[in-house]
């Protein structure tokens, strides 16, 4: 009976737009990952790779560098260009320490920083949708619903995280983005 609640509650449809600063489209590559190899990422007012704290970025253009090479799959490298993040504390700081982290294996230390992330803002719904899919990854599919609810409840309905972790839940497969 559970597992059909579940199934129902999960076959709402999935709507095509952003929400909450969540891109439903992977990063587009840039020249970070097209020209610059291992811990670097380009700086358009030096025009080269650069070693991330010596870069002209700001807190944000450091944030798409990062999530840019961790969908490549660059998640050292994305690591590097988080330590470089003037705000250590910021939740999405926290939350893609957490992912980059899930991704190498190191789940412990992944469930940390979503910790982290979620107690310094608990509405931070790509946290909680980036560690449900962590969650269904370990078979945790009850733990991972609790996350998609919450999403839900904190006004994240239609949202990629919403969406991305209801797909995660239907499929067994998460995003890299």
């Amino acid at each position: 009976m559970r597992f059909f609640a579940l199934a129902a509650a999960l076959t709402l449809p999935i709507t095509a737009n952003a929400a909450g600063g969540n891109d439903w489209n992977p990063p587009k590559p840039s020249e970070t990952t097209k020209t610059c190899k291992g811990k670097r990422v380009w700086d358009a007012n030096k025009k080269r790779c650069v070693r991330p704290k010596k870069s002209s970025l700001n807190q944000q253009g450091l944030m798409d560098a990062a999530r840019e090479l961790a969908y490549a799959g660059r998640q050292q490298d994305a690591q590097a260009v988080l330590s470089a993040m003037p705000d250590q504390q910021d939740s999405l700081v926290l939350t893609y320490w957490g992912f980059t982290h899930r991704k190498l294996g190191n789940l412990e230390l992944a469930q940390a920083y979503y910790d982290q992330a979620l107690k310094r803002n608990p509405n931070n719904i790509l946290a909680r949708s980036y560690m449900g899919q962590g969650l269904v990854e370990q078979g945790k599919y009850g733990a991972a619903l609790i996350q998609w609810k919450e999403i839900r409840a904190r006004g994240g309905n239609g949202s990629w995280a919403e969406a991305s972790l209801r797909n995660a839940l239907e499929t067994g497969a998460s995003y890299s983005y």
